[in-house]
């Protein structure tokens, strides 16, 4: 698991065991003993701890945008409406006046996503590839907010393209396949199952208070299983496959990057191992990476279903058909009369890289230090 998203669940940890205990802990008014005590010390964890801890994990570390730090005071405020004592609640109102132009907003959303889902369901149809891809590759460089807004309009006729099989019929044929747990079949089953079992959990615990609301939740959580569905079928059948001019790699449906060919500076089959090379990812299961790809400037890895955005200098991987890959990248490096040359990369398909490596491939070592 990469650094990054562990520190996400650090901090998604710590913000659900903040807000139980305060709903567990803080008193209904502040005129018991120790209220304004336990009020003072949530308050700090609500307003100040959290914020703090949100700044260093997701926007710091994770290289995100600071204005995201309204979402974790916009949230604590909502929390701190619903679990403070009936004296201090009452500040936090404001919260509740953000209900209705929300819901305008939310609707409006909803009614604009249902006409693109309709339509680029539509179009799949006859699409030969990642609807994903399709639609990133119209907005091209536009700006962050844009681009991954349309990413996430494109997450669901991407998930349904590879859910059903049919629609997917058309699909570039993969090059290698990555060793991913999604891939597995019992993965899938096991992932299924938990999602009905945990729809029907929800359904029973909030059916007693609103028949609606129980049928809404448990409603949009089977509606998951197409999302588990894409997520087993990528991983197994397209985890990477080239697209014109470039290199697809899907992370299942999580996350995926495109690699222009004439982007990709080095490829090293059977890596030294080193678990923290800086600025490369990992994808796969395995002890150690059977081969790397070092690009000639960074690029961008769409975590996040294309919601958190990654810059990385490489990708290692675990596939099952390493050198098949390496030699697709040789030979295009051939067709393209890149700097690199075939003949200059041809001890590197046999040689262990740990054993004997050149001074070019030295120089690379260097930059991807553990």
């Amino acid at each position: 698991m990469r650094q990054v998203v562990k520190l996400r669940l650090l901090f998604f940890g710590v913000a659900i065991l903040c807000y139980a205990s305060g709903f567990q802990f803080l008193p209904e008014t502040l005129q018991i003993s120790n209220g304004q005590l336990l009020t003072t010390a949530f308050a700090v964890l609500y307003f100040v701890f959290l914020p703090l801890l949100y700044w260093l994990c997701i926007i710091k570390l994770g290289k995100q945008k600071l204005w995201k730090l309204l979402l974790i005071f916009s949230l604590s405020s909502l929390m701190a409406r619903l679990s403070f004592p009936v004296e201090m609640a009452s500040y936090f109102e404001f919260i509740t006046w953000l209900k209705i132009p929300i819901i305008a907003i939310l609707l409006g959303i909803e009614l604009f996503l249902m006409v693109s889902i309709i339509k680029a369901l539509w179009q799949a149809r006859s699409l030969k590839g990642d609807p994903r891809i399709n639609i990133l590759q119209q907005f091209g460089q536009a700006d962050e907010r844009k681009r991954s807004l349309a990413l996430a309009i494109a997450m669901e006729p991407a998930s349904w393209f590879y859910a059903i099989p049919r629609f997917s019929r058309n699909h570039l044929p993969s090059i290698t396949h990555m060793n991913l747990l999604s891939a597995s079949r019992w993965h899938w089953l096991s992932i299924a199952c938990a999602t009905v079992l945990l729809a029907g959990a929800s359904y029973v615990a909030i059916q007693p208070w609103s028949e609606i609301t129980a049928i809404i939740v448990s409603s949009f959580i089977l509606y998951g299983l197409i999302l588990i569905a894409a997520n087993y079928r990528i991983s197994r059948h397209f985890s990477i496959y080239r697209q014109g001019d470039q290199l697809i790699i899907n992370n299942g449906v999580w996350g995926f990057s495109l690699v222009k060919f004439d982007q990709i500076q080095r490829v090293i089959v059977s890596p030294p191992p080193c678990e923290n090379r800086t600025g490369v990812i990992h994808f796969g299961q395995g002890e150690s990476s059977n081969i790397l790809l070092k690009f000639k400037q960074p690029l961008t890895y769409f975590g996040g279903f294309g919601w958190l955005p990654k810059e990385v200098k490489g990708i290692a991987m675990v596939v099952d058909k390493p050198k098949v890959l390496a030699d697709l990248i040789f030979d295009i490096s051939d067709e393209r009369d890149l700097e690199v040359r075939k003949e200059h990369l041809q001890s590197s398909r046999t040689e262990d890289m740990s054993n004997k490596m050149s001074k070019d491939e030295n120089d690379m070592q260097a930059e991807l230090t553990c």
